[in-house]
């Protein structure tokens, strides 16, 4: 028994073990030994020492020739994650998983308050360099963003669906968003035009002209990792300012990945580094709130943190840009084209594994057509099991939940549901796999106004409402806090457009005869109430990016003043 100690402490030293489950595994194995023959083989201690080499050779997927494409993006074993005209990063060290497998991609290695210090003296300064350059040279800069993109859209839209967890479909198309706002973003560089307005005094001209702002912070979310800094960076930039880029902790790689697309542009126009990258934690995101060289700051996130960030901004005077939860309805009145509001409705409702924030959250159905449709998407729902996957796989139409706090979440609200009178029609458990993989589910039973149906839970729960009319249907969905994504499916003009007028739906987006989920970059993105208020992506929405001046010129030689005033 004097043996135990010294050679499980051999065993400890064979490693530093990075499978703690396979070592503790060995360790109960060997105790067991010991106990029996009151010794540890030599050969048992070499074999752990093999397994484990083995076990650690395969741990990060960066090394595995079948992931080629994470090389091919510039990421090794360990990654810097700040980049500021050079890459750094002292921060803590954390590990990216892919949550389909719950394997190590790579590391990275974060920044901290003081390298974020420096990203922010980087990006100020460069700001009074790229501001002075005409308009249509920085369109020119964000074109060859663009075409840099174009290259590397497969490879990116890869890592997007490593990392996150959504299909290979959906990553590539948010990579393909990237581009498409790139796009829009150079012909913006010429026409982004203020007014000549008519002046009611003699001689006088009235002009707006619009200017940047400065250094324009972005914090985004983990489930569009690219595409959201896409949105804002593109029009940032076009219109003169610089950027800072916080990506969400759990997406690194993609953050660190882009921004070396972007940069490198930038390096081969030999420009000053208007965009910097700062991956860390609170401390960091707290930092470029409160800051108030961050002139806007663009927040993606939950409500209960947006509500802070807006508080703190607003602070100190601030521009803030949120884009912050949704409960979003599918209305299916009783003369809707059920076929496609039954493909809009499995595709709103399980997309991204219900991980949008426009993802479907509630389907409220005219009583007329109620248990037909609810018998028809139960079939769609059992089938999709069949495509559940990991989402490099071509044939997968159903990957995981980001990480195991979703699947907690998801656990959670399914009892509270349950426990308010709901029915699972279909799904409600988690799927015994590597992963964080959930049933899509149904839920019905529950009436408009449950507590439960009122929150938004970011997994593909949706619950069912069976609704008497329009009027009604309408009513439940502007019940909820949030106010950003609806549709109405109907074949009645008379009921589209009672549906977009002051009467109809409260929400940002408002759609007929389509998804709530998804949008695209032509119409600005962004809702109301507690979604934030924010717009992002088309229209006018690079009207948030820049400041308003309004200028009267004079060119008479008399001084009258404005409503005949006359001061003697």
């Amino acid at each position: 028994m004097k043996q135990l100690p010294d050679q499980l402490s051999q065993l400890d030293q064979i490693s530093l073990l990075e499978d703690r489950e396979y070592k503790q595994e060995t360790r109960k194995s060997m105790i067991s030994t010991v106990l029996r023959t009151g010794a540890v083989r030599g050969d048992q201690i070499a074999k752990g020492l093999r397994i484990n080499t083995l076990r650690m050779a395969s741990t990060y997927l960066v090394e595995n020739s079948k992931y080629s494409f994470l090389k091919d993006l510039g990421l090794g074993k360990v990654n810097s994650g700040v980049f500021n005209g050079e890459w750094t990063g002292t921060g803590e060290v954390i590990k990216s998983i892919d949550p389909a497998s719950g394997d190590v991609i790579a590391e990275v290695k974060t920044g901290t308050v003081a390298e974020l210090e420096k990203c922010l003296q980087v990006g100020t300064s460069a700001y009074h360099q790229w501001k002075n350059l005409p308009a249509p040279y920085r369109g020119e800069i964000v074109r060859q963003i663009g075409d840099e993109l174009r290259k590397y859209r497969e490879p990116l839209g890869k890592l997007v669906s490593l990392e996150m967890g959504k299909i290979m479909a959906e990553g590539v198309g948010e990579v393909q968003e990237f581009v498409d706002i790139c796009d829009y973003a150079v012909g913006l560089s010429r026409m982004f035009a203020g007014q000549i307005l008519p002046s009611e005094r003699a001689k006088h001209t009235i002009i707006e002209k619009w200017n940047p702002l400065g250094l324009v912070g972005v914090i985004s979310a983990f489930n569009f990792p690219c595409a959201v800094f896409g949105w804002n960076t593109a029009i940032a930039l076009a219109v003169g300012n610089s950027v800072l880029w916080k990506g969400a902790p759990s997406t690194p790689l993609v953050s660190i990945a882009t921004t070396k697309i972007v940069t490198d542009v930038l390096k081969r126009n030999n420009l000053p580094p208007v965009v910097t990258l700062c991956q860390g934690g609170t401390d960091v995101g707290k930092k470029m709130v409160a800051d108030e060289r961050v002139k806007l700051l663009s927040f993606t996130g939950s409500t209960a943190v947006g509500r802070e960030v807006g508080v703190e901004v607003q602070r100190r005077f601030g521009k803030f840009l949120l884009e912050l939860g949704g409960n979003n309805a599918l209305i299916i009145n009783d003369d809707a084209p059920t076929d496609m509001a039954l493909d809009a409705a499995f595709f709103g409702c399980i997309g991204t594994a219900g991980q949008r924030c426009t993802s479907t959250r509630r389907l409220i159905i005219h009583e007329k057509l109620y248990d037909e449709f609810v018998t028809k998407l139960v079939k769609r729902y059992n089938n999709l099991l069949k495509r559940v996957g990991h989402p490099l796989e071509e044939s997968t139409l159903y990957g995981p939940l980001h990480n195991q706090q979703a699947v907690d979440n998801y656990k959670k609200t399914l009892a509270e549901a349950v426990k308010l009178g709901g029915k699972v029609e279909c799904g409600g458990k988690v799927i015994e796999r590597p992963g964080f993989f959930v049933e899509p589910t149904i839920i019905t039973n529950l009436p408009h106004n449950s507590p439960v149906v009122h929150k938004e839970t970011f997994a593909p729960i949706v619950y069912i409402l069976k609704a008497k009319n329009l009027n009604e249907a309408i009513e439940w969905n502007n019940e909820v806090d949030h106010g950003l994504s609806s549709s109405l499916f109907t074949t009645n003009i008379g009921s589209a457009f009672q549906w977009i007028g002051e009467g109809g739906s409260d929400c940002g987006i408002v759609n007929i005869n389509t998804s709530p989920s998804g949008a695209e970059i032509g119409g600005a993105f962004g809702g109301e109430k507690h979604t934030g208020g924010g717009r992002e992506s088309g229209s006018d929405a690079w009207k948030q990016y820049v400041r308003r001046s309004t200028i009267t010129v004079n060119h008479s030689p008399d001084l009258p003043l404005a409503q005949g005033l006359v001061f003697e």
